[in-house]
């Protein structure tokens, strides 16, 4: 029996790994459902000088979307009863808001709808560094540039806000 057990642990700590994945992954191609940099209304925005190129959000959320799937995963296996479970739910949330965004910006077309959904994401982020932090610091370290690129999409949402009010 304990040999029966030790062949199986290692595909259980995979668990953990491929639940994150696909919630990431579900989550990422939702939102990218909402995504259309080229129709009319978004090329019309008046946008910051800072504004990056429509090529680098995909090269940049796919590591970003990689590294909350392994921070996730990573935590959530070392986590354990009301730690995990607010962990995942800390995690599966911001993932929701994740989504939101792009649904609420592109999809609905609302500047300051996105805004406020950046906002919440960034919110989300702090209480999700924080709730992987508790169990675990590498994972809570993997998270900071999804974090930093959140910031950076926040005064992005607000400049175009500013620049655009309709």
């Amino acid at each position: 029996m304990r040999l029966l057990s030790e062949k199986q642990a290692p595909s259980h700590r995979l668990v953990p790994y491929v639940v994150t994945a696909t919630a990431v992954s579900a989550a990422a191609v939702a939102g990218a459902a909402a995504v259309d940099p080229d129709n009319a209304w978004y090329r019309r925005l008046d946008k910051p000088a800072f504004q990056p190129p429509a090529w680098a959000f995909g090269a940049v959320w796919t590591p970003l979307y990689a590294s909350i799937a392994w921070a996730g995963g990573h935590a959530l296996q070392q986590a354990t009863g009301r730690r995990r479970r607010a962990l995942a739910a800390a995690l599966g949330a911001n993932l929701v808001l994740n989504t939101a965004w792009n649904w609420l910006f592109f999809r609905a077309q609302n500047p300051k709808a996105g805004l406020a959904g950046t906002l919440l994401i960034d919110l989300s982020n702090i209480v999700l560094i924080r709730r992987t932090a508790d169990v675990d610091r590498a994972g809570a370290w993997a998270l900071l540039p999804y974090a930093g690129w959140c910031g950076f999409a926040t005064a992005l949402n607000a400049a175009i806000v500013k620049r655009n009010p309709a």
